[in-house]
């Protein structure tokens, strides 16, 4: 909103706005935080002098934005040492992070993991055991 202390308002009709007649306040652009012509006629100069006057290079991959998860699928559970028929697995000592449903599962097995996919728990209820994820084993 214009008000009366404004450079603008106080310089209308004096055509160069005290600026002169030859330079017209064009030589730092009209954005304060850069200097006119970069992206333009002057970009040679800043490929040479200022490689670095436009700051970020490159892009961020999408994948190195992702959670690295360590998982397992019920198959290689039976390759797993279990000592008896109902033991108790904890994948989570183990390093593993999330149980994947491929495969099949004939023993019961107790299994404690950090997650678990919705076929996988079904699958291992199925076959008579339990699993046992991060938020149940705290009483959530």
């Amino acid at each position: 909103m214009p008000h009366k202390e404004r450079k603008t308002r106080k310089m209308r009709g004096s055509r160069t706005h005290g600026y002169g007649r030859i330079g017209q306040h064009r030589d730092a652009g009209s954005k304060g935080q850069r200097k006119v012509g970069r992206h333009k006629h002057l970009w040679s100069y800043v490929v040479t002098h200022e490689p670095d006057y436009f700051g970020k290079k490159g892009f961020t991959s999408r994948q190195s934005l992702k959670r690295h998860e360590n998982t397992i699928n019920i198959t290689q559970l039976s390759q797993l040492p279990v000592e008896n028929d109902t033991a108790h697995i904890d994948l989570t000592s183990m390093g593993y992070t999330k149980l994947l449903g491929t495969g099949k599962i004939a023993k019961p097995l107790t299994i404690t993991v950090a997650a678990c996919s919705k076929i996988a728990a079904e699958k291992v209820e199925k076959a008579g055991g339990k699993v046992l994820t991060a938020s149940e084993e705290h009483g959530e």
